[in-house]
């Protein structure tokens, strides 16, 4: 029941809903309205096209004659992209069919001109705007024309210009006006003529110029015309791309864009580049010179490539086998590397601390102090110093440094130039004195009876006494014959008799 209810109601409603939407069309319409006067408006009737440039932009909304006895068009431009109308603008009838069908050909005119002005209130066509006659045009059909040819219409044509002849000829302007309004053709003829006859100079410039364009054109024809081919070929490659090519201009704001930092950069990269290029003209005679003088190096320089390029070829068995012994070079250069930094670090250290100059030191003691010989072995000269720096300390004593440093200078009579060779002579020659000097004299008291010599001399023979005794004779040079070539002998000169034996 529901269903059949609903199906009725909208047999119902559809013509009536199509019923209003078709007289709502038939109304005033919705577009733009131009009311064109025109001297002949005959085969058009309302609804027929009005089309700008050959795309149909509205129709012929009525027709009406004016008081001046003209056709008066409403023209309902329903396209809003192709109005308004400007004075400078243009409607002409012309055939659409060969069964008679017009349409209405219109030229919206440019914005350098006014807007067309509408009707005022009060009078006829009022709120619509008005094109004049003198913008308007009405061509005569083809059939009209050759109608004249055909009896009886030729007679009567010269009828019309025999009997009216003289009325014509003081209407002349007229008559003019009206062949012009009646052909189109003839009124853009009128319109060239008139900017031809302004432009009659440029116009015979033109015509010497083109006499010296046109002969080399001429000379060279066959270019020319590959030029137009190759001309239509380019263009027909670029109207298949014409997608990409719209889309290149689109995104072209955006690049100049991004690209104005760029040129700003490189803007400041040629102001500094500006002394070097100066340096560089400078230079441009060398460098020319030299570029000159490469060719003849090069050619000096390929027997020496090609028998390198043999050599090579010889060599590269060689090369080939010595890759395990660089691969195993590689990995020992790898493997030396944190030993030969602790090596460096080791002998930076004893470069700043004059390490390897006490090393020598020790040793030039060492062995002065074991060199001494006596009738048992050698024998080790030793003294004991009793003072704040041979007591042990755990912290710092002032006036005690156990550092590698180097030995502050010593002044007096006893340094020479030889400044540390002294300094050992004169240690030597003070603990000559305190354990080798000589015994007191008779009556006035003993030895000291910790003296090492003589406690030797009383734990040895005879033989080895006397050998001993003539060494602490030679040590103190009471038995040292003076060289007659270096006179008496000098405190240093018995010390290293005693260090290095008496010299007999």
């Amino acid at each position: 029941m529901r269903r059949i209810v609903a199906i009725a109601l909208l047999v119902v409603a559809l013509p009536a809903l199509l019923a209003f939407g078709l007289g709502t069309n038939t109304g005033i319409g919705g577009g733009y309205e131009v009311r064109a006067i025109f001297d002949n408006a005959s085969f058009i009737t309302p609804g027929e096209d009005v089309k700008v440039a050959g795309v149909k932009v509205g129709k012929v909304k009525s027709l009406d004659v004016t008081e001046d006895k003209k056709a008066a068009i409403v023209l309902d431009i329903t396209d809003a992209g192709f109005a308004p109308f400007h004075a400078d603008g243009h409607c002409s009838i012309r055939p659409q069919s060969l069964i008679g069908e017009r349409y209405v050909e219109c030229t919206p005119g440019t914005g350098r001109t006014p807007e067309l002005s509408k009707i005022p209130d009060g009078q006829k066509g009022s709120g619509q705007h008005l094109l004049a006659v003198e913008h308007t045009s009405s061509p005569v059909d083809i059939d009209l024309v050759s109608n004249i040819m055909r009896l009886p219409y030729r007679q009567r044509l010269a009828l019309i210009i025999n009997e009216f002849g003289a009325g014509l000829a003081g209407n002349g302007q007229a008559l003019n006006t009206t062949i012009l309004r009646a052909n189109p053709a003839l009124q853009q003829t009128d319109k060239v003529l008139k900017i031809l006859a302004n432009e009659n100079r440029t116009l015979a410039n033109l015509a010497a110029d083109s006499d010296a364009v046109i002969a080399p054109l001429a000379a060279k024809r066959q270019r020319v015309s590959h030029f137009i081919v190759a001309a239509n070929q380019t263009a027909q490659a670029t109207a298949e791309r014409s997608a990409d090519i719209q889309r290149t201009f689109q995104k072209l704001p955006t690049f100049l864009n991004q690209l104005r930092p760029t040129l700003v950069d490189l803007k400041a990269v040629s102001q500094q580049s500006t002394p070097v290029l100066a340096d560089l003209n400078t230079a441009a005679p060398d460098l020319n010179r030299f570029t000159r003088e490469l060719g003849p190096f090069s050619n000096a320089g390929i027997p020496a490539l090609t028998s390198l390029g043999r050599a090579a070829v010889i060599g590269r068995p060689a090369l080939v086998r010595s890759l395990p012994l660089t691969r195993d070079l590689a990995t020992f250069a790898k493997n030396a590397g944190p030993v030969g930094k602790n090596l460096v670090d080791l002998t930076t250290s004893l470069d700043k601390t004059g390490g390897i100059e006490r090393i020598m030191d020790y040793l030039f003691f060492q062995m002065t102090a074991v060199n001494g010989f006596d009738g048992v072995s050698h024998y080790l000269r030793a003294g004991l110093i009793t003072n704040l720096c041979s007591a042990y300390a755990t912290g710092p004593i002032s006036g005690c440094n156990a550092n590698y440093t180097s030995p502050k200078p010593v002044t007096g009579a006893g340094v020479t130039a030889n400044g540390k060779a002294d300094q050992v002579l004169k240690r030597t020659e003070q603990a000559l004195s305190a354990d080798q000097a000589p015994g007191p004299k008779a009556g006035t008291g003993t030895r000291n009876s910790t003296d090492p010599f003589a406690a030797l001399q009383s734990l040895t023979d005879p033989r080895i006494a006397k050998q001993r005794n003539q060494s602490q004779h030679n040590a103190s040079g009471a038995g040292r014959t003076t060289s007659p070539a270096y006179g008496r002998q000098t405190a240093q000169d018995q010390a290293l008799n005693y260090l290095l034996g008496s010299g007999r």
